[in-house]
């Protein structure tokens, strides 16, 4: 279950030792694992509290790529403040302007937002990736796209061609793995809630990044299918089709990396169909549900690239239509 948002007992006396003894600690968010956000709120300055308690959470990888993207030239927190033992980090406060809500206010400007995100990405991906992080590769796609079989089929009471899936799969992505295009720090969870617009910076620097203690070290399709893939909103396809153009375009990286994104957007939405299903049934957070319409349109969108055939022949053969989006309506 969620944990509900009041801070934890040791907070103001982290606070106290680090001269924010004085301020308000105001809750700011819940996410889908153990983290919980508070603002701090002392007279005109304010940050952000991350409750990130042990053993369920580790704020290190959180401190480590946060220092790692700065030093990259990307707007990543800094760390105010730490108390490691007790799972807390006192953290840059980037305001409550987010991506999301700014591009759902205003779509005339959409394609200019994405465009500034793609850029981001292109940054990064010029930079040679993070060392000592995980290996994101065909082993861990397979082990992930499994979530749906072993988690969404169940609940829908699918009985369902368990071994088919996985060799559809591995057709469908072993060229992916061998594509030979260089292999990049990935944030993996790089969508429109988690990045924010911070005023008074430009280009770049005007995307506050959030949630990126999970980076890998994987394909670089990977995050930009993410992000304009979101299973938290509707990123109009033509400006999905113009990212993908202009990522094309400023890296060279040609066919080879178009059909990546398309293998490698279906892979990620199948896996989060299985994701919010378990944090439905695991974890009591039900809300998660209300996503699935949207990731099925992407994913059978996704299905149609003719590198996919083999997936959208197990997805024909084994769920039929009764048991995607409409079921979660």
């Amino acid at each position: 279950m969620a944990a509900p948002m009041i801070p934890p007992a040791h907070a103001p006396a982290f606070l106290a030792a680090h001269g924010w003894g004085d301020a308000r600690i105001l809750p700011l968010a819940g996410d889908a694992s153990f983290r919980r956000y508070f603002r701090v709120v002392d007279g005109d300055r304010q940050a952000v509290l991350m409750d990130a308690p042990p053993p369920h959470e580790d704020p290190r990888p959180f401190i480590a790529i946060a220092e790692f993207l700065c030093d990259q030239g990307l707007n990543a927190p800094t760390i105010i403040a730490r108390d490691l033992e007790q799972g807390l980090l006192l953290i840059e406060d980037f305001g409550d302007v987010r991506l999301r809500e700014t591009v759902d206010e205003a779509l005339h400007k959409e394609a200019d937002y994405y465009a500034g995100v793609t850029d981001l990405l292109v940054h990064l991906h010029a930079r040679p990736a993070m060392a000592g992080l995980p290996v994101h590769g065909l082993e861990q796609w397979l082990d992930e796209v499994m979530l749906f079989t072993d988690w969404y089929c169940p609940a829908l009471d699918l009985e369902v061609d368990r071994d088919g899936f996985g060799a559809a799969w591995e057709a469908a992505l072993a060229p992916v793995e061998s594509d030979g295009l260089p292999r990049v720090t990935v944030l993996r969870d790089f969508h429109a809630e988690n990045i924010m617009l911070v005023q008074g910076q430009d280009g770049i620097a005007h995307y506050g990044l959030l949630d990126f203690q999970d980076a890998l070290v994987g394909h670089p399709a990977y995050d930009l299918a993410s992000v304009l893939e979101d299973a938290r909103r509707d990123v109009t396809p033509s400006v999905e089709a113009a990212m993908l153009d202009r990522y094309v375009a400023a890296t060279g990286q040609g066919e080879t990396y178009r059909n990546a994104y398309w293998a490698l957007a279906a892979q990620r939405n199948t896996r989060i169909l299985g994701v919010f299903v378990r944090l439905w049934k695991r974890d009591g957070k039900p809300g998660y549900r209300q996503f699935q319409p949207r990731m099925w349109g992407l994913l059978e969108r996704d299905l149609q690239h003719p590198a996919l055939v083999p997936v959208r022949q197990w997805f024909d053969a084994n769920v039929p239509v009764s048991k995607r989006a409409e079921a979660w309506l």
